[in-house]
């Protein structure tokens, strides 16, 4: 997070890296201005935003490249698995294209804003390449139950993780 609390991005040469949380307000249209410093590297030059449904019950920000890709892998996947299928109606069922207008603004549709129950009060976390959109009380929620974790019950892949 830079020191006034804006997310950071990183080297452009490998597509935009977001870091840190923003505390923000979505306005009475549902609209989020995005913080400065990470408008022209979410954007990417197009522009334009994804912004698709989680199914831990957040949206999810991607830069429209970024995105592509991801799409295009999860529905390469086959349908016949149901549970490949759920998730291809959560995922690509939900995700709108979505332009950051001149001021900077992202809306966010009346259905996305009752999946994820965006009132007011939002948290912009990043998440490397994707940013994801919290409510502001389900996050707080989140963060509490990651430092509350047991250490001695961590998954496989961590050990030995240090930071």
């Amino acid at each position: 997070m830079n020191d006034d609390g804006a997310i950071g991005t990183g080297s452009q040469a490998e597509g935009p890296t977001f870091r840190g949380i923003a505390r923000l307000a979505l306005d009475a249209k549902g609209r989020l201005a995005v913080p400065a410093r990470q408008r022209a590297a979410l954007a990417n030059g197009t522009g334009r935003v994804v912004i698709t449904a989680d199914p831990s019950r957040c949206l999810l920000v991607y830069p429209l490249a970024a995105w592509q890709p991801i799409e295009a892998r999860l529905m390469a996947l086959s349908s016949f698995d149901e549970r490949i299928r759920a998730l291809q109606r959560l995922i690509v069922g939900h995700a709108e294209d979505v332009e950051i207008d001149a001021a900077g603004r992202v809306l966010v549709s009346p259905p996305l804003r009752a999946f994820a129950a965006l009132d007011k009060d939002v948290v912009l976390a990043g998440q490397g390449r994707r940013l994801e959109l919290w409510d502001a009380a389900a996050w707080d929620a989140q963060t509490a139950k990651a430092i509350a974790f047991d250490a001695n019950d961590l998954p496989p892949e961590l050990s030995g993780f240090s930071l």
